[in-house]
């Protein structure tokens, strides 16, 4: 498995935030003339496998830190801004999903990373798994966490309903760190990437996957459907997926259930059995709920 090269690092084209998000070091690099954001881990282990955070529909890599941070000891991590997203500049042709899956390759390109597991939540989920379909070759795992997208999420006012639902759901400190990259993002940015998210072919492409695939499911998340519709739907294809139902998540998991999330990625990773972490408390328990014919097996 790859590890990155050491690139030459750019000049900083822009200032840093004044305060630190987390433990990972903030960094600038320019792709194709474009600034781009991310954080990365600030001493990983020489052998350490590479993971990428890729963020949902109009925020920044921001809310993906408190996952992040927990994997960055034990993994080469990165985070992110995608072009059009957070700090990072803006690009008029980064607002559909096969353009962020190739704004992806770019930064992997640009950290001279030749592969990489992939972590998303919601919107990313889908570049995740446009990714996968076009670079293959890139991608040793994916984890796709509340993966948002398609007919469930249209039309636009249904999808607007069920943000409104997940809101009251999430932790209030969400907002803070959502709304200032939802303001910077804009109303016609939004228009026009929901019109590709909802259209583009997830579960299709999802289910053709050739790599080992965790997809984590809040008990609590209005933008998806029930677990039993998941893993009736799942079921109908010899897949490589392993589905995992989080109870008491909503949607933003890699938000407000961090550690669990990590406990479960970790699992995941190393092909253990997925078990709940003794040390929780007794409300939060996972559910394996759907395990495809060529997911590997648990070891032990």
């Amino acid at each position: 498995m790859s590890t990155p090269t050491s690139p030459s690092e750019p000049v900083p084209p822009r200032k840093l935030p004044r305060r630190p998000a987390s433990s990972l070091a903030e960094k600038w690099t320019t792709i194709d003339g474009i600034d781009v954001f991310y954080r990365e881990s600030p001493r990983p282990p020489a052998d350490a496998r590479v993971m990428a955070h890729v963020h949902g529909f109009g925020l920044s890599g921001r809310y993906l830190l408190p996952t992040a941070e927990r994997l960055s000891d034990e993994f080469h991590t990165y985070v992110p801004d995608l072009p059009g997203f957070g700090r990072s500049g803006k690009r008029r042709d980064m607002l559909d999903i096969p353009d962020l899956a190739r704004a992806a390759r770019d930064f992997l390109d640009d950290r001279g990373v030749d592969k990489a597991t992939l972590v998303g939540n919601s919107m990313g989920c889908p570049v995740i798994i446009e990714f996968a379909h076009t670079y293959p070759e890139r991608i040793d795992r994916a984890v796709l966490v509340s993966p948002a997208g398609g007919i469930y999420n249209q039309p636009l006012r249904r999808a607007i309903r069920q943000l409104a639902a997940d809101a009251p759901r999430e932790p209030t400190r969400m907002a803070s760190v959502a709304v200032p990259d939802y303001v910077r993002f804009g109303v016609p940015s939004t228009m026009r990437m929901f019109r590709s998210l909802t259209q583009y072919p997830s579960l299709q492409r999802l289910l053709e996957l050739r790599i080992p695939t965790l997809v984590v499911l809040g008990e609590r998340d209005p933008l998806l459907p029930h677990a039993h519709r998941v893993d009736e739907v799942a079921s109908q294809t010899d897949s490589h997926v392993l589905v995992v139902l989080l109870e008491g998540a909503a949607h933003a998991i890699n938000f407000s259930h961090p550690g669990q999330l990590a406990h479960v990625i970790r699992l995941f990773m190393d092909d253990q059995p997925i078990v709940n972490d003794p040390t929780w408390p007794g409300h939060v328990r996972l559910f394996e709920v759907h395990r495809g014919k060529h997911h590997p097996e648990p070891k032990g």
